[in-house]
């Protein structure tokens, strides 16, 4: 079998001269990787394993397309606060639901116990607590000022705490309706309350994101401030350990509490497209603008490193501590395990984590097919329910693992029509338990009607080849079947494919002014010349006038340092592949006007060269760089590309100073002279006193840039008793001197 993948893969490397030679792989293998795919009815942990996850029953679906709030009932039962009409659900143990008490508010977002099997219903914007008894007979308990409910929690003696926003305010409520602040806590929102172990109130916030712990006197003690906009969730496990949800910012789409206080129609769809990683944004679905939900706030920037949000722990002692670090779920709610394993629920994805182990570390447990996991409860028998947004349902999380569960990977793209090669795969699991790996492609970014079927299930996992059509995106699936309630596992699935060969691209080409080099350092010895491979010009002098040939050993410079080596020319550039192939480049030149092109290297492996133009003759020049994709293909197969620089000179001669005349001005000498270079254009002139400094004479035009150009020079005194030296450079740097000295026959 191995043989006829080798096969294969041959097969594919032989199919056109168009395909690239080399192969990429595919691999998906870790968490990370394996959370970009979608799951149904399978678990992801930590170490990149996929198995049978737990099986994921429908309690109820309700009309309304957000669920905030799940409470249970003595009796069973569930009471479910939900938007766009404020509406309390009553879902009874069998699983039939309906409208329990509705609200002249718009959303439900706080429920709590009420005395003779009723609840406490806190409602938005326009905030009111109203009773509701067990027969469904309402009336206001309590009407603050104040826009939101956010949270209610009920004391051991009745007392009804309610957290609200918009001015982050803690009221305290007695069984009689009558109500005053018990804390400002001079944040925003009060998103959620509970009482600690002593009796204590806690208190989460919003603007900022702080846990409080209050006493019964009103006074506060701050247990924990983050870096994060909110805490969204608070729960207390038996041993008196807080867990907390935190998050970043308000995050789109998530079906946020409104914030506006009138309704609008929510936001069109969204779509943001970066270069190196797609995200795609939808805002709620249509439900929302049919009930005209009031739409989330404009989500605000998340602090740079914090991701979208995060789970804490306070321990009975004050100390906390940061468990997990969520980068693009965003936490809901939290809940907690007969065993102590806490579970996390997310969106936009509509996921839910278990934190388990010391440390702790995250596992998948499951993906409802819903935008988010708004509201996490364990029911009397143990079993965890939870509800969801858009759409709202109620779901129960079973102890028993699912029979078959499905994982269709992300789509990748392999940026044009692509040979497939074979798809291989890493799994165990006991006798009689199944692991199936089908594959579809298509030529859109997301899998439609256009897309090829499934694939039948491959055989081999040490490697199948690829049956689905050519094409540019590709995308498999995995179904796991278990066997006596025990889960196979499955650990990487890896697919080979050849992209199509697209031509390398030489995009830019520098030329550094002459004599301009890049030293690249070694431990011991000279170092070399980024670019160069022959000898400098004043290392060959050096090394023929030196004794023994051996030339001077110069300090280690820091790499990529800049230096002078006069006739060298150095050419840097800049070259794209697609395919990400190595490249090799032929540099070629040519003189302006001629047609033919000359080599001067091959199969350079680092994009510079330097020149050596010492022995070149003078004149204008063009360069050519082609880039080859060889060392990755075929030789049938390989392509160029190129790209020509702009013209060039080349100059290597020093100007000619001719002094033209001296004469006497009163105490001063002015002494006249002309610069002439036969190839470039004089660039500057100077002069020096007695050997002292040199400094600058300008033309007599005023601008030095031609190849002829003159100057006169004002000196005190004799220039023979001074000693007049002048300096001329052009262009290329290339430098000559002469004494300021009149010619015989021109004092």
């Amino acid at each position: 079998m191995k043989r006829s993948v080798l096969a294969a893969l041959f097969l594919c490397l032989a199919a056109g001269a168009t395909h690239a030679a080399l192969p990429t792989f595919w691999q998906v293998s870790t968490e990370a990787e394996f959370l970009q795919g979608e799951v149904e009815n399978l678990s992801i942990d930590s170490y990149g394993r996929l198995t049978l996850g737990p099986a994921t029953a429908t309690v109820y679906e309700s009309s309304a397309p957000f669920l905030w709030t799940v409470v249970p009932a003595a009796d069973g039962s569930l009471f479910v606060g939900s938007g766009n009409e404020g509406q309390v659900f009553r879902i009874d143990p069998a699983g039939k639901g309906a409208v329990f008490f509705d609200a002249e508010e718009l959303e439900v977002h706080a429920i709590a116990p009420a005395p003779g099997g009723g609840v406490y219903v806190g409602t938005s914007p326009d905030g009111k607590i109203y009773r509701v008894d067990a027969a469904g007979k309402s009336a206001v308990f309590f009407d603050p000022p104040d826009r939101y409910i956010w949270s209610l929690a009920v004391d051991q003696a009745g007392n009804v705490f309610a957290g609200t926003g918009d001015k982050g305010l803690i009221y305290k409520i007695g069984a009689d309706g009558r109500g005053a602040p018990f804390y400002q806590t001079k944040a925003t929102h009060v998103m959620a309350l509970a009482f600690d172990r002593g009796g204590r109130l806690l208190a989460a916030t919003e603007s900022p994101g702080r846990v409080f712990q209050i006493d019964a006197g009103g006074k506060p003690f701050v247990l924990l401030d983050t870096p994060y906009s909110e805490i969204r969730a608070l729960r207390v496990n038996a041993r008196g350990h807080v867990y907390v949800a935190a998050v970043s910012g308000r995050p789109t789409p998530a079906p946020e509490r409104p914030a506006t206080p009138a309704p609008e129609p929510a936001p069109p769809p969204v779509a943001s497209v970066s270069t190196e990683v797609v995200s795609i944004t939808i805002a709620a679905d249509a439900s929302s603008a049919q009930t005209g939900s009031p739409p989330p706030p404009a989500p605000r920037p998340s602090p740079g490193g914090l991701g979208s949000g995060a789970i804490y722990r306070i321990l009975p002692d004050g100390v906390s501590d940061l468990i997990w670090q969520l980068r693009e779920d965003v936490p809901y709610d939290l809940a907690f395990e007969a065993d102590g394993d806490v579970l996390v629920a997310t969106g936009n994805k509509g996921k839910i984590y278990r934190l388990a182990g010391d440390p702790m570390q995250p596992t998948l447990v499951t993906r409802a097919l819903v935008q988010q996991v708004t509201s996490l409860v364990p029911d009397r028998d143990g079993r965890v329910l939870f509800a969801s947004s858009n759409p709202g349902k109620v779901f129960r999380l079973s102890a028993a693992r699912a029979d078959r569960g499905t994982y269709v990977s992300d789509v990748r793209d392999a940026q044009s029509v692509a040979a497939w090669g074979a798809i291989k795969w890493q799994a165990a699991g006991p006798q009689g338990t199944k692991v199936e790996i089908s594959t579809r492609s298509g030529n859109t970014r997301t899998a439609d009607e256009t897309w090829s079927d499934w694939s039948a299930p491959y055989t081999d996992e040490a490697g199948s080849p690829i049956v689905s059509p050519r094409a540019r995106y590709l995308q498999w699936r995995a179904v796991l079947t278990a066997s006596r309630d025990r889960s196979p596992v499955l650990t990487s699935v890896t697919a080979a494919y050849l992209p199509r060969n697209a031509r390398p691209r030489v995009t830019s080409i520098t030329i550094h002014p002459p004599g301009t080099v890049f030293q690249r350092p070694f431990p011991t010895g000279e170092p070399e010349i980024a670019g160069f491979e022959g000898e400098t010009p004043e290392r060959r002098a050096a090394a023929q006038n030196a004794p023994g040939g051996a030339g001077n050993v110069n300090q280690q410079p820091a790499l990529g340092r800049r230096t002078y080596q006069r006739g060298l020319l150095t050419f840097v550039w800049r070259a794209e592949d697609e395919n990400r192939d190595q490249l090799t480049y032929d540099v070629l030149y040519r003189r302006e006007g001629d047609t033919a092109w000359k080599p001067l290297r091959r199969g350079i492996e680092d994009p510079i060269f330097v020149w050596d133009t010492t022995s070149v003759p003078n004149g204008r020049y063009v360069l050519q760089v082609l880039a080859s994709d060889l060392p990755a293909n075929a030789p049938e197969a390989a392509l160029t590309g190129s790209l020509e620089s702009t013209t060039f000179e080349i100059d290597n001669t020093p100007p000619v100073v001719t002094v033209t005349g001296v004469r006497r001005d009163a105490n001063r000498t002015m002494i006249a002279f002309d610069v002439r270079d036969s190839d470039s254009a004089v660039q500057k002139a100077e002069y020096s006193l007695d050997g002292d400094r040199w400094q600058t004479i300008y033309p007599r035009d005023g601008i030095a840039d031609s190849r002829f150009e003159q100057f006169e020079l004002a000196i005190e005194g004799d220039p023979a008793a001074r000693g007049v030296i002048i300096r001329a450079t052009d262009a290329l740097n290339n430098v000559t001197s002469a004494r300021g000295e009149a010619p015989a026959g021109r004092r």
